[in-house]
């Protein structure tokens, strides 16, 4: 999951990772697809999306290796865990927010997620 995730985030076409599929799906090849004048920015969109889709997938995987530990036994394990794997996915998602959509509203929602990410890392290290 980590490498499909950082194949994603890191692919200048990310789209042709699974170019059969995606291609089978839409009826008509890329080429045809980023043809017309209309259709120009439509590979910067997608690569958008695809490095948002890769930074979920790849939030995914951290949390599947940091959950398949044995030490996970112990209670704070867990919450370090959890607090480094919510963290990244916050913070790395609020950087490519204001890289790739700098006008969305969603860059409010990302600071919000950011002062609870803090007070719940707060907590831990008081407790």
């Amino acid at each position: 999951m980590i490498v499909m995730g950082l194949r994603w985030m890191i692919s200048d076409e990310p789209w042709m990772l699974d170019k059969i599929a995606n291609a089978e799906r839409l009826g008509i090849s890329f080429k045809e697809l980023f043809e017309p004048h209309i259709n120009s920015t439509l590979p910067d969109y997608l690569k958008q999306i695809y490095r948002f889709f890769g930074l979920w997938v790849l939030t995914i995987g951290l949390f599947i290796i940091s959950f398949s530990r044995v030490a996970l036994e112990i209670k704070s394990k867990i919450w370090l865990s959890l607090l480094f794997c919510t963290g990244f996915m916050i913070y790395s998602a609020q950087y490519l927010a204001y890289l790739l959509i700098p006008s969305s509203h969603f860059i409010y929602l990302g600071w919000i997620s950011i002062v609870l990410h803090t007070i719940s890392v707060w907590n831990y290290r008081n407790n």
